[in-house]
């Protein structure tokens, strides 16, 4: 288990390095940000020192391990368009995109994986044909467009929830959430249940198929034969054995669900991280952008790793085999 973990935390420490380096190539090579600072009539002398200032004038070598070691400590300079640090800028946004992404990811998971066990369970029935029916609209959809579709019927026609924004927020230390009050929830609905919607979907779906590729095996025919209830069954034998495929394709898409918040937060113009990305691209803000770029792969390394680990919980086999190939 011990050399599995280290093996896997080198595997992550590699991806940060790499992508590290293509985040200090985004910054260091895409535009001259000496003159996006300063524009185009700042004299020859003002351009030198703000080089200086910015270490532009040192070795590309030097310059990246300077980039590391910033990066590592979280820093990634100043906002070209906003002039403020942007380790401050990802403090101020980050709570409101982790607290649309958590909300979204649990209605996914807490909902699409009961909907997949009865679909598989009560296949034949209309409710669940009905249910597989939905999840096809909430696969071929774009967000944009379920977003959209949602705030015209929701907003504009029955006025029942806000369209955009955040709403009244509670500010806890550095820390801001909209969890502790009504205003902060109902403007969390919409946006939840569009960034939701197709995980949730793809989740229902999956969890359906392995469960009847498992109910059809041997050894779930044989503990029919053995006498066991059908809860046991089901619950004990059969859906724990979908969960190794399940948790893969689960933490990827929890993963993407903070990565592609993107297209949610501009829709509903909620203050978040993707909504600061948006910008950033608009104004070819390149420090933002970079740090954008490694916040969301630190995201899908550390998540990667703990799926790895959760197999070791669901699956005994993987032990075995494991302690055998140690051996």
């Amino acid at each position: 288990m011990l050399v599995f973990l280290i093996r896997r935390l080198f595997q992550a420490v590699l991806v940060m390095l790499v992508v590290t380096l293509l985040a200090f190539v985004l910054f260091r090579y895409v535009g001259d940000p000496v003159t996006i600072m300063l524009g185009q009539d700042a004299t020859e002398l003002d351009r030198q020192l703000l080089r200086q200032s910015l270490g532009l004038d040192q070795s590309s070598v030097l310059q990246f391990w300077n980039f590391l070691q910033n990066a590592a400590q979280g820093e990634f300079g100043l906002s070209l368009r906003q002039g403020q640090s942007v380790s401050e800028l990802i403090k101020d946004r980050l709570p409101a995109t982790v607290e649309l992404s958590v909300v979204a990811a649990i209605l996914a998971l807490f909902i699409g994986l009961p909907l997949g066990v009865y679909t598989a369970l009560k296949r034949n029935s209309l409710l669940s044909q009905a249910i597989l029916s939905f999840s096809l609209l909430g696969i071929s959809l774009p967000t944009f467009l379920i977003g959209i579709l949602l705030i015209l019927v929701f907003s504009v026609q029955l006025g029942w929830l806000p369209s955009y924004g955040r709403g009244e927020v509670l500010r806890i230390g550095w820390w801001s959430t909209g969890l502790f009050n009504w205003d902060g929830i109902k403007h969390l609905i919409l946006p939840s249940i569009t960034l939701c919607l197709f995980q949730l979907t793809l989740i229902l779906r999956l969890v359906r198929s392995e469960m009847l590729e498992v109910l059809r095996s041997d050894y779930i025919k044989f503990a029919r034969a053995r006498g066991l209830t059908q809860r046991a069954i089901h619950f004990g034998h059969a859906l724990k054995n979908t969960m190794v495929p399940v948790i893969t394709i689960t933490g990827l898409q929890l993963g993407g669900i903070i990565a592609f918040a993107i297209v949610t937060e501009t829709v509903f113009q909620w203050p978040g991280m993707g909504l600061l990305f948006m910008q950033a691209v608009q104004f070819a803000d390149v420090p933002v952008m970079a740090a954008y770029l490694c916040l969301i792969a630190l995201v899908f390394v550390t998540i990667n790793l703990i799926v790895d680990l959760l197999y070791f919980v669901v699956d005994p086999r993987l032990r075995i085999n494991l302690n055998r190939a140690g051996a």
